[in-house]
């Protein structure tokens, strides 16, 4: 594939699926990038077999195929577009670097790149609770992202428990735990843990 077949914002929305390490909707890349992929660069990434968008409600969700990675793969080492601007020169530079680092470590895009399974909890808590920092029942969140594994999961919730504000507690009047309760605590500390609270700063 030649280069100059992608424009800028194909090119963006590429290297973003390949940061996430994840699915996106649009809604998604818009929060974390500033883009969308809709209408002809949805098409064009899609019949070139770099990305897929599959339809899930009303929204399209993007994911990037293996073919999408050799593409970023490739990405690393080619010079930055023509009339990319400074922030385009910038984002190329920093490829450079980490096309070095991958080189000099033996390391791979995959061994860099892993999804951010705490922010998506994080934004998830945000969502269920209307940002308004009271308690959600992890059986609840774990619902909300079935699609991260459950020892991810876990694992995205202590290093949440760690920052301040941030608490993983149990339920405190045990009579009203269900089955789902039970099955999606965390255990912290030797204890099972039903519950999250992220303070809403004041």
């Amino acid at each position: 594939m030649t280069d100059d077949r992608l424009t800028a914002i194909e090119r963006y929305v590429l290297l973003v699926l390949m940061a996430e390490a994840r699915e996106l909707t649009n809604a998604e890349l818009h929060a974390v990038a500033g883009i969308k992929l809709d209408g002809k660069p949805r098409r064009h990434l899609n019949d070139l077999g770099l990305v897929t968008s599959t339809m899930v409600g009303r929204a399209f969700v993007h994911e990037l195929t293996d073919r999408g990675t050799v593409w970023c793969t490739e990405e690393l080492t080619r010079e930055r577009p023509a009339h990319s601007g400074s922030a385009g020169g910038a984002l190329y530079a920093v490829l450079a670097g980490l096309r070095r680092h991958l080189d000099e470590s033996g390391h791979t895009l995959a061994d860099v790149f892993r999804p951010n399974v705490a922010g998506q909890v994080e934004a998830a808590y945000t969502e269920l609770s209307r940002g308004k920092g009271t308690p959600v029942r992890l059986a609840i969140l774990r619902d909300r992202l079935d699609g991260v594994p459950t020892d991810e999961f876990d694992r995205a919730l202590g290093l949440l428990a760690r920052r301040e504000g941030v608490h993983v507690r149990s339920e405190a009047d045990q009579k009203t735990l269900t089955a789902e309760d039970a099955d999606a605590a965390v255990v912290l500390a030797g204890t099972a843990r039903h519950l999250l609270t992220i303070e809403v700063p004041q």
